[in-house]
């Protein structure tokens, strides 16, 4: 865990990614990875949270807990030509749902607060009567036992506008992509790369030493703009495979929340709902009333924070 604990060379370029991306493995072990944001801690644990809105994550971390991180997206960091950053390591997620903004918790919620100041507009009337969810959290503590760096990719994807690929009209607005993968034991990783596309997938080009193996994989594109703002990720799951050629993957579904790229007005309407059901049926099916979320203390972290 002192892997990258205060005062270590990548403690602080850790510290000034805006977002990472995270890797759990579903029930048939395939990997799969979305972006979010966490906080470093001192002892070199990772803290990350994820709304019982969307809780996908914490069942997977609690089935399996080995994860990945990977930094690699530096928008708004300030870094200069800073390398990706993977750490793989071992994950809990406790049951306890937590509202109050207190110890670490309430560190990342200021953290958050501060980097993405569009987030605040949730704290107003009568906003709270829709988020709520937003801020009944499961907390994900990651405990680091593996981290490698590696460069940025130098080239670009290419061949992906005009192809018929499932997937390729959102892969072509970026110049990279992440792999989603795992190793021979199972255990996922995740790699910044880029992809050509081909008559029959993805030719993925997989750096020297990233221990791939074939199976379930993916491929994850997202963004944001220097206020953890405009957001868009998209997922194209399919198969990886080996042949004469390096690394292909074929995919078979493209998962795209919000579908941003071809967004509507109603968006945020069908999303709200889908989590406010997603968020009763967590509490029904463990008998639990729904937690009462202080307001006054997110206010005021909002108050203590720099105006934006």
């Amino acid at each position: 865990m002192d892997l990258i604990a205060a005062g270590t060379p990548l403690a602080a370029v850790i510290d000034a990614y805006r977002t990472c991306e995270l890797a759990t493995l579903t029930k048939d072990g395939a990997p799969v990875a979305w972006p979010t944001s966490g906080l470093r801690r001192d002892d070199g644990t990772i803290l990350l949270t994820t709304s019982i809105g969307y809780p996908q994550k914490a069942f997977n971390v609690r089935r399996d807990g080995r994860v990945a991180l990977l930094f690699s997206d530096p928008t708004a960091s300030g870094l200069d030509a800073p390398e990706q950053i993977l750490v793989r390591g071992v994950a809990k997620c406790p049951e306890e749902i937590h509202t109050e903004p207190d110890g670490d918790l309430g560190r990342l919620w200021a953290l958050l607060m501060e980097r993405q100041p569009a987030s605040q507009k949730y704290l107003n009337w009568p906003t709270t009567k829709m988020t709520d969810f937003y801020y009944m959290r499961l907390l994900i503590d990651v405990a680091p036992v593996e981290v490698v760096t590696r460069p940025l990719p130098a080239t670009e994807n290419a061949g992906l506008a005009g192809s018929e690929l499932l997937g390729a009209e959102v892969l072509a607005q970026y110049r990279s992509v992440v792999l989603i993968a795992v190793d021979a034991e199972g255990a996922p990783l995740l790699v910044r790369t880029t992809v050509t596309a081909e008559a029959d997938g993805y030719r993925v080009e997989v750096p020297a030493g990233v221990p791939v193996a074939a199976g379930p994989a993916g491929l994850l594109v997202h963004r944001h703009d220097d206020k953890l703002w405009s957001l868009h990720n998209a997922n194209v799951r399919g198969s990886l495979t080996r042949d004469d050629a390096g690394w292909l993957l074929r995919p078979s579904r493209l998962v795209e929340p919000g579908a941003r790229h071809r967004a509507s007005l109603l968006d945020p309407i069908r999303i709200g709902r889908e989590c406010q059901a997603t968020t009763r049926r967590y509490l029904d099916r463990r008998n639990l009333a729904r937690p009462a979320v202080p307001w006054d203390a997110y206010r005021a972290i909002r108050a203590s924070l720099p105006k934006p």
